[in-house]
């Protein structure tokens, strides 16, 4: 007949990615089971899991890699222009997933649709673990069965550049500094410190992060952005 899941529980489980935080599944009464490193209870919550390995299943989340390539897909498919190469710049380094967030809290309506784009694969997603791991429950998800998410449509570029927008502004602001006279560094040096310290809060556009792929604790103490998370099963 199938267990039945608490999928609110089991929704943010997946798209929660922290190395301090597991989840688990309990498969006799569809609960969620998380263990949070440096809690009173961790040692005793991970001794229950240890000691019913046939009940309790590790929650699987969407990694942070694939989490980062919903986010790259998703601009790609933006029309507005300058939209476009604003968001590609905020994905650019360190930090990425909550400078994306920044620039969405001003535009509404792509805000809305990345929301909804988002919720779709991260659905899929679970729906798709649930099939492999041949978990039947006895209760449908609020959102419904999900089909292949379709790819969105990408946008070219109105002026092809080898260049990413980020990569542009790199080339610029070293250009400039190739410029300034060695007495002008330090303090043009100790601003860019202050930049990059202040993070996405600071003069927007001027924020030069370190160029590396991001992982949701860049973002989130706790690995999860809160604010990005959309309230999915009220929608």
């Amino acid at each position: 007949m199938g267990i039945t899941v608490n999928w609110s529980d089991l929704e943010i489980a997946f798209e929660r990615n922290s190395p301090d935080q597991e989840s688990f599944l309990d498969l006799e009464n569809g609960d969620l089971l998380s263990i949070v490193e440096g809690e009173p209870d961790a040692a005793a919550r991970r001794a229950r899991v240890a000691g019913n390995p046939e009940r309790y299943l590790r929650v699987d989340p969407a990694s942070s890699r694939e989490q980062y390539r919903w986010m790259e897909r998703f601009v790609t498919s933006v029309a507005e222009l300058a939209l476009r190469e604003r968001l590609l710049i905020s994905i650019d380094g360190k930090g990425a997933f909550r400078r994306f967030k920044d620039v969405l809290l001003a535009f509404p309506a792509e805000r809305e649709r990345w929301f909804a784009y988002r919720s779709e694969l991260l659905h899929f997603h679970i729906q798709t673990w649930l099939d492999h791991m041949k978990i039947e429950v006895a209760n449908v998800p609020p959102w419904g069965h999900v089909e292949q998410p379709a790819e969105l449509v990408e946008i070219p570029r109105a002026i092809p550049s080898g260049e990413a927008p980020g990569e542009i502004l790199r080339r610029q602001a070293r250009e400039l500094l190739d410029e300034i006279p060695a007495a002008e560094l330090p303090p043009a040096l100790a601003f860019l410190e202050f930049l990059r310290d202040r993070g996405p809060s600071s003069l927007l556009g001027a924020d030069i992060p370190e160029r590396h792929r991001p992982s949701l604790d860049d973002d989130d103490e706790d690995g999860h952005d809160d604010d990005l998370e959309p309230a999915l099963s009220a929608r």
